[in-house]
C-alpha cells in the first residue's frame, strides 16, 4: 500500500509538469487511468505509459473515478495568475478546498487530486490541496512544500533561470555548480528604499507569510477558517511585522514607514520586482513613481472594486471601533470594548469569512491589496497582469505592503486606544522579583550585551520546481542576515514559600529613530517586538533561567523555512505541515549597525495562573512557533491579549520603558548594542 507521503509528494512537484511525467528525480510515476489524462494529452495514453512509466521505482496506479465539476475553476486559467486577494479566485479556491475535504480517505483525496491537479489553476491547486492535506487528521503526515520548491520564479533573480537550464542540460548531476543569486538586484543604490531590500527581499519572509496564510485562510470550509482568534492574530502577526521592519529602517537610516491612509494621494515609492512568472513567461508589472489607485474595473479578472466602496468600508469600520460596537447581520449590536473586540475587528477588517457582517463591511483590507497590485492597469487596457501587492506570495517585496499595512495597524490603534490601561495587578507578579537580565552570546569570555549579525550564504535546490528540465538537483546560493547565537540570562527570586509557576516574556525595542533622537515610550511601545516566550517554575529562593536563542518559540529553524520535502523521504524526518508556520530564526534580531545599536530588552514573567489557557508541552516539535502561529486544534495557548504588556496605551507620565517597568520587580530592561560586521559566512 502506497503511504501518504509517496501518494501525495509528486503531485506537488513540477507544478507545469503534467502528472503522468515522473516525479522524485525519476523513481516515480503516477499510473494514470486514460480518463485522467487532459484532451491535450488522451489520444496518446498508451505511448505515454510506454515512454514515461518503464523505469520509475515507484508506480502508483489511480482506479477510474467520477470526474468531479471543477467549471467553478474556470475563474483563472490554468497557467494564469491566480491571487488570493481577489474576491473570484478565493471563492474557487475554497470550493476546491472543500471538494479536496470531502474525500473520504486519502486514496481517494490522492486520486481526485491527480484528477484536478492538470485541469486548474497550478498556484491554485497547490494552496487548495495544501491547505486540505493541513486540515484533515488522516493527512497531517503529508510533508509540505514551501512555495520555493514549487515556484521558484516568485523568489529569484529571472537572470538565474537560463544559468540553470544550460547546467541542467549539458552536465551530469554532480557536475553542476551552484548558481549566484544576486543580492539587492531589483535597484541601483540610489534608491533610498533599496537599503532595506535585503529585508523586504528575504526568501524566508515570503515564505513565512504564505505558510502563514496556509494555516490560517481568510476563505474556505469553516473548518479551515474558524479557529480561535485568528483575527486576533492576524492582527498580531502583521503588526509585529510592521514594527520589526520600522525597526530595520531606523538601523538604515530611514524614517519610519508612512501610513497609506489617503487613497487618492499619489505613491512616490515605484518598485521595479525583476521576476518573470514561469506559467506564461510575462514578467510581475512594476509601478513607476507617483502613481495613483483608481476605480479597478477588471472584468476578465471578475475584479470590479471602486474607491468610493472603499471609502464607505473604513467609514463604517471607524463607526463601528469609535462606538464600541460592530453591527450583526441580523441587526445585533455585538460589543468591542473588550477581550474579544480585537478578534472581531481582525476578521472584519480582513475581511475573513468570519466577518460578523461581510457585506455591511466590506473586504477593506484585501481588495485594497487588489488596487495596489492593479494599479499599472486598473481596467486591463494594457492586459497587464496583477503587481507584486496583489499577491500574497510576493507582495511583502514591495515597500507599499508596508505602508498598507502600517495603515491597517493604525485602524486596530484605533481600537486600542480605547481600552484601559492595563492595572498594577495585572502587570504585577506578587513575590516575584528579576533581579538580574543580560543576553551573551555563546561562546566563552563573550562580553554582556553584545550581539553580531552578519551576511550568511545558503544554499537551496531548485530542482523540483523548474519545469521540463533534465532531472536532479539545481541548487542556487543566496545571501540573507543571520546573527550569532546568543543566551538570556536571568536571575529571578520567588520570595513566596512555594513553587510559582511564570511566563517569561521576552521583548526588543529601538531607543532611538533613524536620526538618533530618542524615542519617547508612546512610540517605542509600538515598536516593542517579540523575542520569545515559555514557561518556567519558580522554586522558593533564587532561581537562574538560561535560555537559548535558538530555543525561541516565535521562530522555526532555516532548515524548516527552507524546507525540501525531495531530499526529507528518510523515515523519522520531521513532519513538515502546521510546524513550519514560524518566523524564520535568521530574521530574529535586527541589523544593527557597524559601531554597534543599542537596543532596550524587556524581560518580564507573569502569573501563568493568569495565563493559562490549557496546558501543552512546550518541547513538542510542533509547537515550538506558537507565538505566531497558535496550537493545531488547540486554543492559543496564553489568555493574555497578544502583544501583552505594549497594546496598550500607557498613562502620559509614562515616559520611557524603564519608567514603565520600575514600579514591577517583575519586569527588568537591559541596554544591548548589536553590531553589525558586514561579514559574509556560508552556511555550513
Amino acid at each position: 500500500m502506497t503511504d501518504n507521503n509517496t501518494l501525495f509528494r509528486g503531485l506537488m512537484q513540477k507544478p507545469y509538469e503534467p502528472t503522468f511525467v515522473p516525479k522524485v528525480d525519476g523513481k516515480l510515476y503516477y499510473d494514470l487511468p486514460d480518463a485522467y489524462l487532459t484532451d491535450q494529452y488522451r489520444p496518446y495514453g498508451p505511448s505515454i505509459q510506454n515512454r514515461f512509466g518503464i523505469n520509475a521505482e515507484t508506480r502508483v496506479p489511480f482506479p477510474n473515478i467520477s470526474p468531479p465539476d471543477l467549471s467553478f475553476a474556470d475563474v483563472v486559467s490554468r497557467r494564469g495568475v491566480f491571487s488570493v486577494f481577489n474576491a473570484a479566485h478565493r471563492r474557487a479556491a475554497g470550493q476546491l478546498i472543500q471538494l479536496f475535504l470531502d474525500q473520504p480517505n486519502p486514496t481517494t483525496l490522492g486520486a481526485v487530486a491527480a484528477y484536478v491537479r492538470d485541469r486548474v489553476n497550478a498556484p491554485m491547486f497547490q494552496y487548495a490541496l495544501a491547505i486540505a492535506l493541513i486540515h484533515r487528521d488522516d493527512t497531517r503526515d503529508v510533508e509540505i512544500p514551501s512555495f520555493l520548491e514549487l515556484f521558484p520564479d516568485r523568489f529569484v533573480d529571472p537572470a538565474v533561470f537560463p544559468q540553470l537550464r544550460e547546467e541542467s542540460n549539458l552536465l551530469d548531476r554532480g557536475s553542476r555548480r551552484a548558481i549566484d543569486i544576486p543580492s539587492n538586484y531589483t535597484a541601483s543604490d540610489r534608491v533610498d528604499e533599496q537599503r532595506v531590500a535585503y529585508w523586504r527581499e528575504d526568501i524566508g519572509l515570503s515564505l513565512h507569510h504564505w505558510h502563514w496564510h496556509l494555516v490560517y485562510p481568510s476563505t474556505g470550509p469553516d473548518r479551515v477558517v474558524r479557529k480561535e482568534r485568528r483575527g486576533e492574530l492576524f492582527y498580531h502577526m502583521h503588526q509585529q511585522t510592521i514594527a520589526r521592519y520600522n525597526i530595520e529602517r531606523f538601523a538604515n537610516g530611514l524614517a519610519r514607514t508612512l501610513s497609506f491612509s489617503q487613497l487618492r494621494e499619489s505613491i512616490p515609492e515605484a518598485y521595479f520586482p525583476k521576476i518573470v512568472r514561469s506559467s506564461d513567461g510575462r514578467a510581475f508589472s512594476c509601478r513607476y513613481p507617483n502613481q495613483v489607485m483608481k476605480d479597478v474595473n477588471r472584468v476578465e479578472d471578475e475584479s470590479t472594486i471602486r474607491l468610493a466602496d472603499m471609502d464607505v468600508s473604513i467609514k463604517r469600520i471607524f463607526e463601528a471601533i469609535d462606538n464600541g460596537y460592530a453591527q450583526a447581520t441580523n441587526g445585533d449590536r455585538v460589543p468591542l470594548d473588550n477581550e474579544k473586540g480585537i478578534d472581531l475587528i481582525g476578521d472584519m477588517l480582513e475581511a475573513s469569512t468570519n466577518s460578523i457582517n461581510f457585506n455591511y463591511y466590506g473586504d477593506y483590507h484585501q481588495n485594497g491589496h487588489v488596487m495596489l497590485g492593479y494599479i499599472h492597469d486598473p481596467d486591463n487596457s494594457y492586459l497587464e497582469g496583477v503587481g507584486v501587492m496583489g499577491d500574497l506570495t510576493t507582495t511583502m517585496r514591495d515597500p507599499l505592503f508596508y505602508r498598507w499595512h502600517q495603515h491597517i495597524d493604525d485602524i486596530f490603534v484605533r481600537h486600542k486606544q480605547r481600552l484601559p490601561a492595563y492595572t498594577s495587578s495585572e502587570l504585577s507578579f506578587n513575590d516575584i522579583t528579576v533581579d538580574s537580565f543580560d543576553v551573551q552570546l555563546n561562546k566563552a569570555n563573550a562580553p554582556k550585551n553584545v550581539l553580531l549579525t552578519f551576511w550568511q550564504r545558503s544554499q537551496f535546490d531548485l530542482g523540483t520546481g523548474i519545469d521540463f528540465v533534465p532531472e536532479g538537483n539545481l541548487f542556487v546560493t543566496f545571501t540573507h542576515i543571520q546573527h550569532a547565537p546568543f543566551s538570556y540570562r536571568i536571575q529571578a527570586t520567588n520570595n513566596g514559600g512555594s513553587m510559582r509557576r511564570g511566563t517569561v516574556r521576552l521583548f526588543l525595542g529601538p531607543k532611538v529613530n533613524d536620526r538618533g533622537q530618542v524615542l519617547p515610550f508612546r512610540d517605542q511601545r509600538r515598536h516593542m517586538v517579540e523575542l520569545d516566550k515559555f514557561t518556567v517554575n519558580l522554586r522558593p529562593g533564587q532561581n537562574s533561567i538560561v535560555r537559548r536563542s535558538d530555543e525561541s518559540n516565535l521562530t522555526i529553524p532555516y532548515e524548516r523555512t527552507f524546507r525540501n520535502i525531495a531530499a526529507s523521504s528518510q523515515p523519522g524526518m520531521e513532519v513538515f505541515q502546521f510546524c513550519n508556520c514560524g518566523w524564520p530564526s535568521h530574521m530574529l534580531l535586527p541589523k544593527g549597525s557597524a559601531s554597534g545599536l543599542e537596543y532596550d530588552f524587556f524581560v518580564m514573567i507573569s502569573n501563568y495562573n493568569q495565563d493559562r489557557v490549557e496546558e501543552f508541552n512546550e518541547n513538542d516539535n510542533c509547537n515550538d512557533a506558537h507565538m505566531f502561529c497558535g496550537l493545531r486544534d488547540r486554543r492559543y495557548p496564553d489568555a493574555r491579549s497578544m502583544g501583552y504588556p505594549f497594546d496598550r496605551f500607557t498613562p502620559n507620565s509614562v515616559g520611557s520603558l524603564q519608567e514603565f517597568a520600575r514600579p514591577y520587580r517583575n519586569m527588568a530592561t537591559t541596554p544591548v548594542s548589536i553590531r553589525f560586521t558586514n561579514t559574509v559566512i556560508a552556511r555550513t
